[in-house]
């Protein structure tokens, strides 16, 4: 699910960028999840936002993360020059992208099959492994309605929630060792000279 979660981050990041600087009306991206080739076109006075995909030092194999969040920015209505040769459902031999594979992916189907074996074939394993899914009562056949809501929450709106203002009085927790004053500082090395010809 790292995967999907890493699409729906994009996605995120993707319409806030776009809300922050006034293009999320005139760049939209993909309204409804499909799984098919998305490429941002110039509309109007303002180009959409422009970005470069920088992998550093993640491995670009087919299906990583990193390309989920690709998509999801892509969606999401931002400019970044890429191909679909490292989403999933890409066949290497026909040089085509399998648009309904990728969906599937995008909406967890993958996720909700292998739920679903589990509970029919190991019970306790599905209880160890999806044992938050079972906690909030999540059934394998919701798992592709939860994803489109999550997409369409994003979507509705992708501001951040407002922080919490902090109390009166709050002082956040230091760490550090409060200063000591020439008394203090005088004392202790008292201390230390009692304490070493003590020993000698």
């Amino acid at each position: 699910s790292s995967g999907i979660n890493a699409e729906y981050g994009g996605l995120l990041l993707a319409r806030r960028l776009n809300q922050k600087y006034g293009l999320d009306e005139t760049y939209t991206g993909v309204e409804e999840v499909d799984g098919e080739e998305y490429y941002v076109e110039k509309e109007g006075e303002r180009g959409a936002f422009y970005c470069v995909l920088d992998t550093g030092l993640s491995r670009t194999s087919s299906g990583a993360r990193i390309f989920g969040v690709l998509k999801g920015a892509v969606d999401g209505g931002l400019d970044i020059p890429h191909s679909s040769k490292r989403f999933p459902g890409y066949n290497t031999e026909t040089d085509e992208n399998n648009a309904a594979a990728h969906r599937a992916r995008i909406l967890g189907e993958h996720i909700s099959s292998y739920m679903q074996t589990l509970l029919d074939d190991d019970e306790d394993a599905y209880k160890r492994q999806f044992a938050t899914y079972k906690k909030e009562g999540i059934m394998p056949d919701m798992i592709e309605g939860m994803y489109t809501k999550a997409h369409a929450a994003i979507r509705a709106d992708p501001s951040p929630a407002a922080k919490k203002e902090k109390p009166e009085g709050y002082k956040p927790k230091s760490y550090r060792r409060p200063r000591m004053s020439i008394q203090q500082r005088k004392g202790r090395v008292a201390q230390q000279k009692a304490a070493f010809l003590a020993l000698h």
